[in-house]
């Protein structure tokens, strides 16, 4: 091993247990910031400047095992994959240059502002249907991740990618099972009926793939399709495993943000009435939910030749947890950082979309959209609270930092 060996005790690190890890990231950043936690077989790294010279060193820490799974798929779950012709790889994030940085130029020119602003109207619009008919359940209250969050960038993404919002119930199921599957803590057993999930959901990408050739329309595979025949290097294959990262990072991460924003908020009344008042601030306020509560807390590297982090040495081959949700709240970079606080100068400053050149591509989309949500959340129901009593719990995950429900009351 090494010197970062941890003995048992852990500094209270429990690498699923999301409902309240950031006692024990404050502990690993004093005590042992770079530790090797043997029960999952990572380096665990907390502190903010380990955490972004990582991101920044590709070439030593590669992200070739962003989207491996935790817990290797079984041998059942393996055989039903393999017979469904599932053959799906990373889109971006478990990709490396010159490979990465090929698919991300296409994808890029594919990707832009004007794609998704011409959608701000439609999301608006969403967001409101959603509000009155949450409102319309009048004493039961609401909750916003059910009501609000869950389907919102659903929509927003399908639209995107030219797909009908009927098949929002299935891309749901698909994008669960994509998250425990990799992310989770599945018997094997349990992973067989997920695997054929994957199944679908892949053969769904590359039917959007074959149509966009078939049918070209306005949308972003169509465009990625087109970019294709103009010359620019993507393949088929390669198209389809971008839309299989963004029909689950595109709206997933920002279900979540969006539930987190509101969560947050309504537990620092202060600074949600500060947005009822002010609706500037909102951008801000987002920028802090994403420092202060990110919907990723942890991403994974490998060490593909001899290294070192924070003063220890990592030998070749070893994997790495890279805990953004702990460099978010060091001290040394943020002040008083387990405060919320929506004025912060430095928020931006936050690792939530990761950093150098796998940082997200839909960073700007997913923003967007929560600024929607809250402008039109704090516009339209300002006396909006959390169900008094109320404990929100979060799903266990090595990754993700889910609620499994927000709800709220008003007047």
């Amino acid at each position: 091993m090494s010197d970062a060996v941890c003995p048992a005790g852990y500094h209270g690190f429990e690498p699923f247990d999301m409902n309240n890890p950031f006692p024990s990231y404050e502990e690993l950043r004093k005590e042992q910031p770079v530790m090797f936690d043997d029960r999952v077989g990572y380096y665990v790294v907390t502190r903010y400047d380990d955490v972004k010279s990582v991101f920044e060193n590709w070439q030593t820490f590669s992200s070739e095992n962003a989207q491996a799974p935790v817990r290797p798929i079984s041998a059942a779950a393996k055989k039903v994959m393999d017979d469904g012709g599932f053959t799906a790889y990373s889109g971006l994030s478990a990709r490396i240059p010159p490979e990465h940085t090929r698919i991300r130029a296409v994808a890029s020119k594919a990707f832009t502002p004007r794609r998704y602003k011409v959608l701000e109207p439609f999301i608006r619009d969403n967001t409101n249907i959603m509000i009155g008919e949450m409102l319309a359940k009048g004493d039961a209250g609401g909750d916003i991740l059910a009501d609000i969050a869950y389907e919102l960038p659903a929509i927003t993404i399908l639209t995107l990618l030219g797909v009908p919002v009927e098949k929002i119930p299935e891309v749901k199921a698909w994008a669960t099972s994509r998250a425990v599957i990799t992310w989770g803590e599945l018997t094997d057993e349990e992973q067989i009926p997920h695997a054929h999930n994957l199944v679908k959901y892949w053969s769904f990408c590359q039917e959007l793939v074959a149509n966009a050739h078939a049918n070209p329309g306005d949308n972003l595979v169509s465009d990625m399709v087109a970019l294709q025949q103009a010359g620019d290097e993507i393949s088929d294959h390669e198209i389809a495993s971008v839309l299989y990262s963004m029909l689950f990072a595109g709206h997933e991460t920002t279900t979540t943000l969006i539930s987190n924003a509101v969560r947050v908020l309504l537990q620092h009344r202060v600074a949600y009435e500060a947005l009822v008042a002010d609706p500037e601030k909102i951008p801000g306020a987002i920028d802090e939910v994403l420092r202060y509560s990110p919907s990723i807390v942890a991403w994974r590297r490998k060490a593909v030749q001899d290294g070192e982090i924070g003063g220890v040495k990592i030998p070749k081959g070893s994997e790495i947890l890279l805990v953004m949700g702990s460099a978010n709240r060091d001290e040394n970079v943020f002040d008083q950082p387990d405060a919320f606080n929506i004025d912060r100068e430095n928020s931006r400053n936050h690792l939530a979309f990761g950093y150098g050149i796998h940082y997200c591509l839909g960073n700007m989309l997913a923003k967007l959209q929560a600024k929607v949500a809250l402008e039109e959340i704090t516009k339209n129901v300002p006396s909006l609270r959390l169900k008094p009593e109320t404990e929100i719990k979060f799903g266990e995950n090595l990754s993700f930092r889910v609620p499994t429900a927000v709800p709220v009351e008003w007047n």
